[in-house]
């Protein structure tokens, strides 16, 4: 299944905010508590809560992140 091209910004938003929002909260768990019984209840909890803050979060910071790398770099 192929998507259309004109979705590409909110499937690069939608991408790219759940792999960080799982990544940095199985980083933050595992700091604070460790590995062990719940773990993954708890890291799943996490990235639920969270990946809806994230997701227009990306979405909306990305084109001013990339005129500002535009603009940074030659």
């Amino acid at each position: 299944m192929r998507i259309p091209s004109r979705f590409a910004p909110m499937l690069f938003g939608a991408l790219l905010s759940a792999i960080m929002v799982a990544l940095v909260s199985a980083f933050v768990l595992v700091l604070q508590r460790g590995v062990g019984d719940g773990f993954l209840h708890q890291w799943l909890a996490s990235c639920a809560k969270t990946w809806p803050i994230a997701f227009p979060t990306v979405t909306l910071v990305a084109p001013w992140v990339r005129r500002l790398v535009g603009r940074l770099t030659a």
